[in-house]
């Protein structure tokens, strides 16, 4: 937006939320505590055998409506299964409210705003979390 950063962290959890109209409360809280207990951080041997609470504490949350689309029908996405603002909105903030109740240090992109987001995936490493 403009240039300014909003959210930055160094190494840690770079987090995309996605939220689809089911998911509750519940489901953040589940998803805050799978992610600062995930084991993806290497350890002294280079092995994933860490968590974040384990080594850096820091997360990067985005929302991202985006990994709900839906390209199966044809060459256009469907944004169907994405939740509404109005719905995803509070539980992603649920997610990020849990991970620093439980000790993280996050940092947020900004809802309903069109961001430019840099990845540098050391690894690399991505990973697909469902609760």
């Amino acid at each position: 937006m403009g240039g300014e950063i909003v959210g930055e962290i160094g190494q840690g959890l770079c987090v995309l939320v996605g939220v689809t109209h089911d998911d509750t409360p519940a489901h953040a809280r589940k998803l805050a505590e799978k992610l600062w207990n995930l084991r993806v951080m290497d350890d002294d041997a280079g092995v994933m055998n860490l968590s974040v609470a384990d080594t850096t504490r820091a997360v990067l949350v985005v929302s991202q409506f985006t990994l709900y689309g839906d390209a199966s029908g044809g060459r256009r996405p469907s944004w169907i299964a994405a939740a509404r603002p109005e719905h995803a909105e509070p539980l992603v903030r649920m997610v990020v409210e849990h991970l620093q109740s439980l000790g993280a240090q996050v940092q947020t992109g900004r809802f309903r705003t069109e961001m430019l987001v840099q990845i540098a995936n050391d690894g690399p490493v991505t990973v697909m979390v469902e609760v």
